[in-house]
Parts: C-alpha cells; sequence; structure tokens
C-alpha cells in the first residue's frame, strides 16, 4: 500500500504545535467538504484531511505515526515492521481515548498503522462498530442587547449546522436552538452548548458549539469591558451655575448633581452602574460625559440677554 504523509495533506510542517494543526484542517475541511466544493476529488481531499487530522490531533497516534516516517516518503509501499502496534507508547485496548476501529472508515494505510487484523501483544483491537470518533467543536456568533447582558435572557436563534444525511454525507440543515444568557455576560466571551457542535463519525457523540457573544449597538451607551459610557448633553447655564440632570442608565434614570464650571469632556461616575458583576467579576461603572451643547436658534430677547452677557463678562478662553 502507499504511506500517506498527513501533514502534506494538512499543509502543515512536522513541527506543527495542535493549534496549527487544527486551524489547518479547519481552513482545508471548509475548501474540500462535499456539500460546498466544486473540486472534482472534493469527497476523496475531504476524506483524507479526515484521516490525517484523527493521526495528528492525537498524541499517541501522533507519535507512532512520526516514528515511521523518517523511513518512507508518500508514494513509496509501506509495509508496517513486524510485531509493530505495540510500538510507540505502548497502544492497548482503550489507549486512544475510546476510539473504535472496527469494519473500516479509513483506508488500508491507517488501519495497517493502528488496527492488528490478529491481535499480538500490545495489538489494539477494533471492537466490531466501525470506527467511531467525536464530532469537531463548532464556532458562530451571537448578537444581543446590553439589556439582555445586563439582565439575563433567554433566546432562539437559527444557525446552519453540519449534520450526516441519511445516505452518511456531510450537510448544512437549520437548526433552532435554545440559548440561556447569562447575566453579566461581556463582549466576546464564549457561551458553551454541548453536543450542538458537528456530528461524530460513524456513530460518535456530537462536538460542542461555541457562539462568541457580541453586543448589539446602542443608542444611549457605549461598552468597555462593564463599564458604560454615556454622552450627556447640557445647556451652557448648567455648565456655568450646576445643576440636578437625569442619567439614563440600564435599570432607569437616576439624577446626577453637574458641578458648577463643567467644561465639555469632564467624566463623571456613576458607580455599579454598568454591567453587573459575575463570579469574580466586579460590576462596572456608568461614565457620564459632559457635552455642552448650545442652542442654535434663539429670539431676539434670548439674543439680547447673551450680547449682555459677552459685554459684561470677564471670561476670556483664549488668553
Amino acid at each position: 500500500m502507499e504511506y500517506k504523509d498527513y501533514y502534506k495533506i494538512l499543509g502543515v510542517e512536522r513541527g506543527a504545535d495542535a493549534d496549527a494543526i487544527k486551524a489547518a484542517y479547519r481552513k482545508m475541511a471548509r475548501k474540500y467538504h462535499p456539500d460546498v466544493s466544486k473540486e472534482a476529488n472534493a469527497e476523496d481531499r475531504f476524506k483524507d484531511l479526515q484521516e490525517a487530522y484523527e493521526v495528528l490531533k492525537d498524541p499517541e497516534k501522533r507519535a507512532a505515526y512520526d516514528q515511521l516516517g523518517s523511513n518512507w516518503r508518500a508514494g513509496q509501499d509501506f509495509r508496517p515492521p513486524p510485531g509493530w502496534g505495540g510500538q510507540a507508547g505502548g497502544f492497548g485496548a482503550g489507549g486512544f481515548g475510546g476510539a473504535d476501529f472496527g469494519g473500516g472508515g479509513f483506508s488500508d494505510f491507517f488501519e495497517s498503522l493502528f488496527r492488528q487484523q490478529h491481535g499480538g501483544a500490545g495489538g489494539f483491537h477494533g471492537g466490531g462498530g466501525g470506527f467511531r470518533s467525536q464530532g469537531e467543536d463548532s464556532e458562530a456568533s451571537i448578537q444581543i442587547s446590553l439589556e439582555d447582558a445586563a439582565q439575563g435572557a433567554q433566546r432562539e436563534i437559527n444557525l446552519e449546522m453540519p449534520t450526516v444525511g441519511p445516505n452518511g454525507q456531510m450537510r448544512r440543515e437549520a437548526r433552532r436552538l435554545t440559548v440561556k444568557i447569562p447575566k453579566g455576560i461581556r463582549e466576546g466571551q464564549r457561551l458553551r452548548m454541548a453536543g450542538q457542535g458537528a456530528p461524530g463519525m460513524g456513530g460518535g457523540p456530537n462536538g460542542d458549539l461555541y457562539l462568541q457573544v457580541h453586543f448589539q449597538s446602542h443608542p444611549k451607551f457605549r461598552v468597555e469591558g462593564a463599564d458604560l459610557y454615556h454622552d450627556l448633553h447640557i445647556a451652557p447655564w448648567e455648565a456655568v451655575l450646576g445643576a440636578s440632570v437625569e442619567v439614563p442608565t440600564l435599570e432607569g434614570s437616576v439624577r446626577m448633581k453637574i458641578p458648577a464650571g463643567s467644561s465639555s469632556g469632564q467624566k463623571l461616575r456613576l458607580t455599579q452602574k454598568g454591567l453587573p458583576g459575575t463570579g469574580s467579576k466586579p460590576a462596572g461603572d456608568l461614565y457620564a460625559i459632559i457635552q455642552i451643547v448650545v442652542p442654535k436658534h434663539i429670539g431676539d430677547d434670548e439674543k439680547a440677554l447673551w450680547t449682555q452677557l459677552g459685554e459684561m463678562s470677564n471670561f476670556h478662553p483664549r488668553r
């Protein structure tokens, strides 16, 4: 049989770490998935990718494969050494974390490495039920409102997820999921939905689905971590004389004192009026950023008063 270079199939160096191998597999799998690829050999390439990833993601399988790799090149005839199967790492039944190698699913090359037909010391015996492996974890994004983040919520979402069709081929199907949003969640956090990822092979369990949280834009607040920022518009006389004004929060409006002589850009803090705390994470604060707003249209009487103020005032902002 022909030796397979799993590193070449995935397009990674032999020293690639687990993250690089996973990223390469996902990239190539999207390219050659039979449901989306227009390549003539997409199905065969996809099977090769799955086989390569199954070996290289597992430290024990990878060690066994690497032990032989220096002696063969892709395209050469391959035959494992006599007694192979107990060589690298002492593979025994269950040595692959529950993977079951029975009646096929991968290439003869794969089975010659990790399955001995007639047993023997250290040999790996399949359970007769076909190859089984857990499905890949999947990732998606979810947008939520600040109110949902502050109060917690339960929401329905629609996603297209990979699944196995009646003919055994991978396909995408619409799925409606109920997502529980915990109170105090932060931007960029991930929600884990167990068993909602890609389907396993040979009846293996599904992977998990991870939803990365993004906040919808809000008409009143900007978010930085757990803190909220609000542009607080005040009149010139409120800035000069001071005032008590209403400031919105996620729990309703509260009154805030504007100090006399306030300037645009000045920050006033409302403690613990940002996103609520969760676990070891403290609650955020709300910062009201003062923005002095001048009237664009004034009547004759108002204009006269502004003119009088300008003539009698000793304030000169450019000196």
